[in-house]
């Protein structure tokens, strides 16, 4: 995974909008994202399958976002994933094939920060970190989601209800940012 300030410049969100300005592993630890890389290889599975344990995740699936998988809804779809939210969960992901880039907003300075997560990657976004996920563009990414109860994703797009919401709060404080 590569960390870096998301440029700010209009275009297509599947473009790197790369600034040249990396974000090292503290900034992400501040923000209480995770990340490990587990190749693709033989037994990353069992490796997949200890983290899970010690996380507590109980369930899992696998997610594909593709033209061909979504056909017509592909557009709205990451359209949708791209619009800014929070969720009451944390947003476990490890990519198996394809890339794509999960931004997340740093509170402190209501700046991006780029994601660019490609086969291997295992990222875990805090619940209540405004973020959003966009396919590179490659326009595929195939990843397996880790939930800790019942498979589900419920986005609380960004306004006053998610400002309030007790997760989004929980979130702030874990940081030391006042909201």
């Amino acid at each position: 995974m590569r960390a870096y300030y998301f440029d700010n410049q209009p275009g297509d969100q599947r473009l790197p909008h790369d600034s040249s300005r990396s974000v090292d592993a503290e900034t992400l630890n501040g923000l209480r994202v995770e990340s490990w890389n587990i190749p693709l290889t033989e037994g990353y599975e069992e490796k997949l399958n200890v983290i899970s344990k010690e996380r507590a995740y109980k369930n899992r699936d696998v997610i594909t976002i593709s033209k061909e998988g979504l056909g017509d809804q592909y557009e709205e779809k990451i359209k949708a994933f791209y619009k800014e939210h929070i969720h009451e969960d944390e947003e476990i992901r490890y990519v198996l094939s394809g890339s794509g880039f999960f931004d997340i907003r740093q509170a402190s300075t209501d700046s991006w920060i780029r994601l660019a997560v490609s086969a291997g990657d295992l990222l875990v976004i805090p619940a209540g970190i405004y973020h959003r996920f966009t396919v590179d563009e490659g326009d595929l990414v195939q990843a397996v989601r880790l939930f800790k109860d019942e498979p589900k994703w419920s986005a609380i797009y960004r306004g006053a209800e998610s400002d309030a919401n007790p997760h989004r709060i929980d979130y702030l404080k874990s940081i030391a940012v006042a909201g």
